[in-house]
């Protein structure tokens, strides 16, 4: 891959240049030292990936990721020394497009290199599933079907990727405190980032939100986020928990292996919706809530940071519904204080 480094330390730009050396597969496009010039060579020269930096004079990372998302769209990875220090800007570059963080390399420091070529192999993986999936259009959403018997028991179930941070806060945000459905959270984000995350979507949202532990029970009024990098299942129709198994997919929590999880095992009513993000994972997990009659939503094209994981379940006629994301937590609401019954 050919990776690009935008970072305004000197320090840091050497180790990271050090760590790319490490690995011949990689090779480094450019290195640029604000927001400002990465914006401008990006232009020009478009990377595979991006490592960049949060805290540059001028123009910021997060200015630089939204408007590289929005002109010269690629992967970008948060590379940043204090990712505590600095949770609200690092989800809201993660609601600008930029796909995960990790902590800076230090010269001669162990572990750091490990950390962040492990990340690089992750989103290499991602990156190129998507470019073998580029190009084929989206066929307009399915019209709906006769519906089926109303369930007992409410649970909404989102899933999402790169931007998602930003469309929960949008969506969640848009719900009451007696919205009356447990909601579970599915984030391809880290595991030493989701309790942070957590932290920071309570800051916008009426309902409170908190990590998922083995062997909890959503409960009408909280959200619940997967808070590990093994896959958020059900276990049985009440119960939650981790499980390693399937090994072998790149998304880690999956949104596709919850999603079927819900099918296998919930008992009540459900909506599922499939948000920003890159890639496929949970289109076909989607497919398969629609095909057991429940309402299914997925984030439109245009309000989308990356059009990945929704344009999938497009193609495969998985949603319901395709709707902008500020339509989404009225249509919840609607559907569950009704007590609607699900379109197929």
């Amino acid at each position: 891959m050919r990776i690009a480094i935008v970072n305004d330390v000197a320090m840091a730009v050497e180790a990271m240049t050090r760590v790319l050396a490490q690995a011949p597969e990689h090779q480094l496009a450019w290195i640029a030292h604000d927001g400002a010039e990465a914006i401008a060579q990006c232009a020009r020269d478009t990377p595979d990936l991006i490592l960049m930096d949060i805290v540059m004079p001028g123009t910021d990372g997060v200015k630089a990721t939204r408007e590289i998302m929005a002109h010269s769209p690629c992967a970008i990875l948060l590379v940043t020394a204090t990712i505590e220090a600095r949770v609200a800007k690092v989800f809201e570059a993660l609601g600008a497009g930029a796909l995960d963080a990790v902590k800076t390399p230090i010269l001669g420091a162990a572990g750091g290199a490990a950390a962040l070529l492990a990340k690089i192999a992750t989103l290499r993986r991602l990156i190129e599933a998507d470019t073998r999936r580029a190009g084929k259009p989206a066929p307009p959403a399915a019209p709906a079907v006769p519906p089926t018997a109303l369930r007992e028991t409410n649970l909404v179930v989102i899933g999402s990727s790169a931007g998602g941070p930003a469309a929960l806060a949008t969506l969640l945000g848009g719900l009451p405190n007696d919205f009356p459905a447990a909601i579970v959270l599915v984030q391809h984000v880290d595991e030493q980032f989701t309790p942070l995350m957590a932290n920071w979507l309570n800051n916008q949202s009426a309902i409170p939100v908190r990590v998922a532990r083995e062997g909890a029970h959503p409960e009408p009024g909280t959200a619940l986020i997967a808070g590990t990098n093994d896959h958020l299942v059900f276990v049985n129709p009440q119960t939650l928990a981790y499980t390693a198994e399937p090994r072998a997919y790149s998304y880690r929590p999956s949104v596709d292996v919850f999603f079927h999880s819900v099918v296998k095992h919930w008992k009540g009513n459900v909506a599922g919706v499939l948000l920003t993000g890159m890639g496929r994972d949970g289109a076909k997990g989607l497919k398969a809530l629609r095909d057991a009659g429940v309402l299914t939503i997925a984030q439109d094209r245009a309000t989308s940071v990356v059009y990945g994981m929704p344009k999938a379940a497009a193609e495969l006629g998985a949603a319901c519904e395709i709707l902008p994301v500020e339509k989404i937590a009225p249509r919840l609401i609607r559907y569950f204080s009704s007590i609607e019954t699900p379109p197929r």
